[in-house]
């Protein structure tokens, strides 16, 4: 059994997945501040749906972002952990790319998501290739949304940061787009190949210009 999972937005969503990609049993909740409560207990309700164990699973799949720290630290810690203790493979998938693929649009299509101090997380794809995967063509990136909105111009674009941005980004208000990563859509990708996988690490990202903290800073007196 294939289990998948993605932490790396405001939701946290769950799948159990036979090998060729026949979904069993998946859940999603949105809670940005909840990662850590809500990831085990959907894991452990996947399983039982399934009438299955932790012992029947034979491959974790997890999304590695880009997103914030905490919640993208919650399902690789949980996806790594697990597979070292089952001794079963785990791999990643790139968040942006999960997004892409549930994007129902014919043709090139952009995901842009929420990275927090008013900036997106954001990447460019293809049309939908004879399989149904999606070749990323540029990204993942992060940018404040007015300084990618030429790069983004003219296509459909998916994922909350066009909710969050939608003036910045030239969009009108769409109650159509899909915000948040499908673990149903991460099982099936990577059962089926249409999905790429990369190592299950952390995918952080900041802009080039941001600098990184000197250290802490004395308070007595000098």
């Amino acid at each position: 059994m294939l289990l998948a999972f993605d932490t790396s937005s405001a939701a946290v969503t769950v799948a159990l997945a036979t090998p060729t990609g026949e979904v069993l049993a998946s859940s999603s909740t949105v809670d940005a501040l909840r990662h850590g409560e809500l990831l085990a207990p959907a894991i452990a309700a996947a399983l039982a749906t399934a009438g299955c164990t932790p012992r029947d699973l034979t491959k974790i799949a997890v999304g590695v972002g880009p997103g914030p720290f905490t919640g993208l630290r919650v399902g690789l810690v949980t996806a790594r952990t697990m597979a070292d203790v089952l001794g079963i493979e785990v791999v990643g998938v790139c968040s942006l790319d999960i997004l892409a693929l549930q994007s129902p649009v014919e043709q090139p299509v952009a995901v842009a998501t929420d990275a927090r101090r008013k900036e997106i997380y954001w990447a460019l794809y293809d049309s939908p290739a004879e399989d149904g995967s999606r070749r990323r063509i540029e990204g993942p990136a992060v940018d404040r949304p007015a300084d990618v909105a030429h790069v983004l111009a003219g296509l459909p674009i998916t994922g909350r940061g066009v909710t969050l941005y939608a003036e910045a980004l030239g969009r009108g208000p769409s109650a159509e787009v899909i915000e948040y990563p499908s673990a149903e859509v991460l099982a099936v990708g990577v059962a089926t190949g249409t999905l790429p996988t990369v190592l299950p690490d952390p995918l952080y990202l900041r802009r080039p210009d941001v600098t990184m903290s000197g250290g802490p800073k004395s308070v007595l007196p000098t």
